[in-house]
Order: structure tokens, then C-alpha cells, then sequence
């Protein structure tokens, strides 16, 4: 009987397995589950590591560093690719030198690479990161940019102040006059000119006369902390021992920020002291305004004294020291293309005449000179790295995965000398600004040309930069003829500290124009 049965259950699944309808349905079954299988393994399997040189173990590429992180950053970007990665003590630095990888992050992902990863020296100088450099970002740093774009660097507040701007510049005119054949400094004169056209801005004051040596020792005492805040510290790449500051970087950062601050609470006491500083055509200096706002208790605009305090430090250093070094590298680059400086020269006396002086008002007009400053920008970019970004989350960008809380750098320097992008790179061409096909800003929508930044993150003083460089260098060219003393050339040797400066000052000797 059993034999019987078995027979009959072999007949029956025999005759089902020969159905159409059910080797069909069995068919499309194991699709189905072939296409779940292959899409499991297609979201599990791993994006492939991050390109990059070999380190070694704890330590990472700590050893391998060279002093011109620049272009040790940019070789390994041309062996290994547009984006790479460093292992620096417990700390992952990734490299972008790609355009497009650029603008998936500062556009399509920009919310999530929109903080900061503050380096102990920087947290002694930001109240912990109570800036706009510094601050993650989040609802407070939002109100800050907010702030400072639309009451402090708004038009109507720039344009309300431009007789300071005016009667500083002028006053530099005045001080090159004196020395009308002679060699002098014009890096120095053009950080005071900058740095007293900024301050006045912000409240009124300058450092002329005897006070210039003020205006100079904060220049030495910011760099030092810059220098401070770059230096690779074994504090940031290993923060378990950061209790043991042993390099000494957070205390000498401590001194030097102590000294800058001191400077701010001076002006601040003063202030308070004395009342409202000097009227700007009806309108309030930047400092009157962010005083009133410490008072207004509004928590959506109301700032504490410390924000003060760590945005006219931000403030004063940036202005100050992106003018001062693209218009360093503008009249340098100048001076190394007599052709180029004679059509900027062209220019300024067809357009200002050959006894007016230059004024705002000017300054849309002069199409080369904006091309001269434009092409400086993009051959030296006052901070070649840009300000390093942090993801908030672990996100994949380009086919990579980038980790949360690592530090992304954009090599802008190599993307804007790149020949995929730009013909002649190498060659200072400001009349590539010219053609219309190539006229580019500076204002972030462009992934090839973007020395100021991208993205919620982007530098806030661009208008008050545009400003005091197109003001200055259209005066010193108008109003003076340049030579270098000895027949010497200029001096091209770049220094990398955030920001891409000469190594050697500029020294030149000023020759009074004879129609001026």
C-alpha cells in the first residue's frame, strides 16, 4: 500500500511540476529573490577606501609632512587623485581638488559639511568658538552671518561710511608723498592703510602718527596666533593629552589672544565712556550697533559681550589681512608685467582724468583694474585650503565614504592653476576676465574660481574686501608711478600660514606722477 501511495505522490508532483502556470510562478519567484539578494549585496557592500599615501600606524602621516603643506597636499593630490585622505594622529584631513567633488559638498551636502572642528588654540581665541570662523553650525551661527550680512555689511552701511574709507586712503597718498623717490615698504603701508580703513569702519578711529606702531604689533601679535592655530599640535591629534599642553601652543595662544582682546576692551571702555562715536551720513559705526544689540535683550538678535568681542576680532583680522595680501601679490604681479600695469594704468586716466582723485563712484568702471584683482585672486588666493569643513554625519561623496567629524580642506589654489579649467594657468592673464565666456565671480557659484569660499559657510566681508582693494589699488596706481629699487625683480617666494603671503615684503620706490 505504502508503495502504492508513494507512487501516486511522485505522479502528482510530476504532473505539477510540468504545469506552465506553475514553473511560470516558480520562475518569477526566484527573480524576485535573485533581485532582493542583488540589491542587499549592492547596499552592503562597501564604498572602497579613500585614496591617499600609505602612514604609519598611531602615528598616520604625522612623519611625512612637509613644511610647505601646500604643495605637499597638492602632489599627493596629482598621484592619488582629486580626493585623498590623511591620517594625522587620531585626526582624518581629506584633500579636495576637484571641482566637482567640490560642489557636491559646499552645494548638494552643504548642511551637513557646514561645521568646524576648532583647534585648541583657536577655542582660547573664539570663547570656545563663539564667532562666525569657529561657531558649528545651527541656529546661533545663522543669527550671527544674518547679522553681520545684512546690518553691518549691507550697502547702505558700507556706502554710509565710504568718507572714512576715503579720508584713510587719502591720508596714505599723503604719507607716500613724503617719500617720493625713496624706498619704502609698501606691504606696511598698505596692512596700516588696510587696517585703519577697517577700524575706522568700525568705530571711528585710526592709527596714524605715532599710534601706527600700535596698528603694527597687532599685526605681528595676529599672525603669531595664526601661526599658533596652524601648527600641527599634538594636543588636536591626540585629545586625551590635551590636558598636558606639550608644545605650549594653548598657552602662548592664551598671551597673544589676551593682548588682541585687551586692544577691543580699550576701544569698548571707551566707548561706553563717551557715548556714540562719529556719525557715518546719518547712520551708526558697526561698534554703536553691536553695543546696542548686547543691550536689546532679544534673543534673536541680542549679543553678549564675548560674541562682540570674537566677531571685531574676526572682523578687524579678515578684512585687514585678505586685503593687505591680495594687494600685495596685485601690485606684485604688476610690477612683473610692465605691459599689464601700463593698461591698468590707461584705464584709470581715461576713465578718473588726469587731476581727479579716485573715488567709489569709479570703481564699476574700471573693468581691467577688477580683472587684475580677479586674476590675483585666482593665482594667489589669500587662504589656499580655504577654512577646513566637518561632516555632522557620515556621508558618501564621489563613490567615497567621508567619515563624521573629519576635516576637509579644498585645495582651490590647485583647482584655479588646473589646465583642464584654465588656459595658461600658470601665466598671469587678467584679460581672461575680460572674455565673456570666462567672466567669472568670486562669489561661490563657480567650482573653478572660488578663493573666497562656498555655501552657507562662504566668507561674509567679500563686499567690504571688494571695496577697500579696487579703493586702494586704483589710488597707488593713479596717483604714483612704481619702480623696484636697483633694477631688482620682484620677489614671487609664497608663504603658507592660512593665508598665502610673501615671503619677503615688498619694497618699492614711489615716483610722482607729473600730471598728478
Amino acid at each position: 500500500m505504502s508503495n502504492f501511495y508513494d507512487k501516486v505522490g511522485c505522479a502528482a508532483t510530476a504532473d505539477w511540476l510540468r504545469s506552465p502556470v506553475t514553473l511560470m510562478m516558480a520562475t518569477l519567484v526566484i527573480i524576485y529573490f535573485s533581485l532582493l539578494v542583488k540589491r542587499f549585496i549592492i547596499k552592503t557592500k562597501p564604498s572602497p577606501p579613500l585614496p591617499g599615501p600609505i602612514g604609519l600606524p598611531i602615528l598616520g602621516h604625522l612623519l611625512f609632512i612637509k613644511p610647505d603643506f601646500l604643495q605637499y597636499v597638492t602632489k599627493q593630490s596629482q598621484i592619488h587623485g582629486p580626493i585623498i585622505k590623511l591620517q594625522l594622529g587620531r585626526k582624518v584631513y581629506i584633500i579636495i581638488s576637484s571641482p566637482s567633488i567640490a560642489k557636491q559638498i559646499l552645494k548638494d551636502h552643504d548642511a551637513i559639511f557646514a561645521n568646524r572642528d576648532i583647534p585648541v588654540a583657536a577655542i582660547k581665541g573664539t570663547f570656545g568658538g563663539l564667532d562666525i570662523v569657529w561657531r558649528s553650525n545651527g541656529p546661533e551661527l545663522y543669527k550671527l552671518r544674518k547679522l553681520v550680512v545684512s546690518e553691518i555689511m549691507s550697502n547702505k552701511s558700507l556706502d554710509a561710511c565710504y568718507e572714512f574709507r576715503r579720508r584713510e586712503i587719502q591720508h596714505m597718498v599723503k604719507n607716500i608723498r613724503g617719500k617720493i623717490g625713496s624706498p619704502i615698504n609698501l606691504s606696511e603701508q598698505i596692512f596700516l592703510t588696510a587696517f585703519n580703513v577697517t577700524i575706522n569702519m568700525l568705530w571711528g578711529g585710526s592709527l596714524n602718527g605715532e599710534e601706527s606702531n600700535l596698528g603694527l604689533e597687532l599685526k605681528d601679535q595676529f599672525k603669531e596666533f595664526v601661526k599658533l592655530m596652524v601648527k600641527p599640535n599634538i594636543s588636536d591629534m591626540f585629545p586625551m593629552l590635551r590636558r598636558f599642553d606639550l608644545q605650549g601652543i594653548e598657552s602662548k595662544a592664551k598671551k597673544h589672544i589676551s593682548w588682541l582682546y585687551g586692544f577691543f576692551e580699550s576701544v569698548i571702555e571707551h566707548r561706553t565712556k563717551h557715548g556714540e562715536g562719529p556719525k557715518m551720513a546719518d547712520s551708526k559705526d558697526f561698534l554703536q550697533q553691536l553695543l546696542e544689540l548686547n543691550l536689546t535683550g532679544d534673543a534673536k538678535t541680542s549679543l553678549s559681550m564675548k560674541e562682540i568681542k570674537a566677531m571685531l576680532l574676526n572682523i578687524v583680522t579678515g578684512a585687514t589681512d585678505t586685503t593687505f595680501t591680495t594687494m600685495e601679490w596685485a601690485m606684485t604681479e604688476l610690477l612683473r608685467h610692465p605691459d599689464k600695469l601700463q593698461r591698468v594704468v590707461e584705464e584709470l586716466d581715461a576713465i578718473i582724468g588726469n587731476q581727479n582723485i579716485v573715488e567709489e563712484s569709479h570703481l564699476p568702471r574700471l573693468l581691467y583694474l577688477e580683472a587684475v584683482v580677479k586674476e590675483t585672486l585666482r593665482i594667489h588666493p589669500p587662504a589656499p585650503l580655504l577654512m577646513p569643513h566637518m561632516p555632522s554625519e557620515t556621508t558618501v561623496v564621489a563613490g567615497y565614504t567621508i567619515p563624521k567629524n573629519s576635516n576637509i580642506y579644498f585645495n582651490v589654489w590647485a583647482i584655479q592653476m588646473d589646465a583642464e579649467f584654465w588656459e595658461d594657468p600658470l601665466q598671469f592673464e587678467p584679460e581672461r576676465f575680460l572674455n565673456a565666456i570666462e567672466k567669472r565671480n568670486y562669489k561661490g557659484n563657480s567650482f573653478n574660481f572660488f578663493p573666497f569660499g562656498s555655501g552657507r559657510r562662504i566668507c561674509v566681508g567679500i563686499s567690504m574686501a571688494e571695496k577697500i582693494m579696487m579703493l586702494m589699488l586704483a589710488t597707488l596706481l593713479h596717483c604714483f608711478e612704481w619702480k623696484l629699487p636697483n633694477g631688482q625683480k620682484p620677489d614671487v617666494k609664497e608663504r603658507l600660514h592660512l593665508l598665502l603671503s610673501k615671503v619677503e615684503p615688498l619694497v618699492v620706490v614711489p615716483i610722482a606722477r607729473s600730471s598728478k
